[in-house]
């Protein structure tokens, strides 16, 4: 239990595993896990506690267990490991456009109890859609109003159709309010955003993600951000709104899970005090970094050497 005035720099990290196979127009091709792994990576990197909830394939479960096995703050009693193959995710980025996402299975949605629990020791929750399925939203206002730490919210998947072996597309999304409700930071890359608008084909204009700020502000949310990818990353918060420039890179590998690393850096410093725009150049600098490496074990290991304590 946390005292009135004291600080946790404990992250309950709400989402789901996956198995991603990820493939390039240029006919690179990787392979690993994902999801939920990429925020815990670039935390326990950082040298933060996070405690993971998620229901885990149990085919899956050896890979995970030896990843995470050299992460000595990663703690792991709020996986529950269910039957199959778990959440397999095909990933392609074409030469233009956006990348295809195939969804070949998932797991069922995470039960609230175990995360109720452990709400007071949590100095921040974060929760990130990664399939769709990962949690309903009965629950997860179950959680919120039980919730005394700040929460950070990433959309992330929640936009996208739910059907699984063909190419997901952005939807329009009318309830993203209901899920941010409560919530103390949002995520949202330019896509998500058009959906919560409710013209996922339509790149949203400035003054439209202005006006979608407002919205966020007005049920609770402090600080909006949209990720840009190269362009950086557009901070919205009550007082002002401010586009931050990603740090130019000669050398990318992958940019696969660069935006779950932005989370995580800029989670990790509004805990420590830091404000959202403080935060957000921080969590930019951290993604830069990571998309020199590929997977999350890579990840955790240029954090922790480079960037950690």
């Amino acid at each position: 239990m946390i005292k009135p005035g004291e600080k946790s720099e404990k992250f309950g990290l709400v989402g789901t595993i996956t198995h991603d196979v990820i493939t390039y127009a240029t006919g690179q091709v990787f392979r690993g896990l994902g999801g939920i792994l990429y925020q815990a990576a670039a935390l326990c990197g950082l040298g933060r506690d996070v405690f993971l909830y998620t229901c885990l394939g149990k085919e899956l479960r050896p890979e995970v267990n030896k990843i995470i096995a050299p992460w000595p703050t990663c703690h792991t009693r709020g996986i529950r490991v269910v039957p199959g193959p778990g959440n397999n995710v095909f990933l392609h980025y074409p030469d233009k456009g956006e990348r295809i996402e195939i969804l070949e299975s998932h797991v069922p949605p995470l039960r609230p109890r175990p995360i109720i629990e452990d709400l007071p020791q949590l100095g921040l929750l974060i929760l990130v859609i990664n399939s769709g399925f990962d949690l309903t939203l009965q629950d997860w206002r179950k959680i919120v109003r039980r919730a005394e730490c700040p929460i950070w919210f990433d959309v992330h998947s929640l936009s996208l159709s739910l059907n699984l072996h063909a190419a997901r597309h952005y939807r329009s999304l009318p309830e993203w309010k209901e899920w941010a409700e409560g919530g103390t930071y949002l995520q949202a890359n330019l896509k998500e955003a058009a959906s919560m608008l409710g013209d996922p084909a339509k790149r949203p204009s400035r003054d439209k993600l202005h006006r979608f700020g407002e919205a966020a502000f007005e049920i609770g949310v402090k600080a909006v951000f949209i990720t840009l990818g190269k362009e950086g990353v557009l901070v919205l918060t009550p007082e002002a709104s401010q586009k931050l420039g990603a740090p130019g890179l000669s050398h990318i590998v992958d940019t696969t899970g660069c935006g779950d690393v932005f989370c995580a850096g800029a989670a990790a410093k509004l805990s420590s005090g830091a404000d959202p725009l403080e935060a957000a150049a921080y969590g930019l600098e951290l993604a830069s970094e990571a998309s020199r490496v590929s997977g999350v074990g890579e990840t955790y290991t240029l954090v922790r050497r480079h960037l950690g304590p």
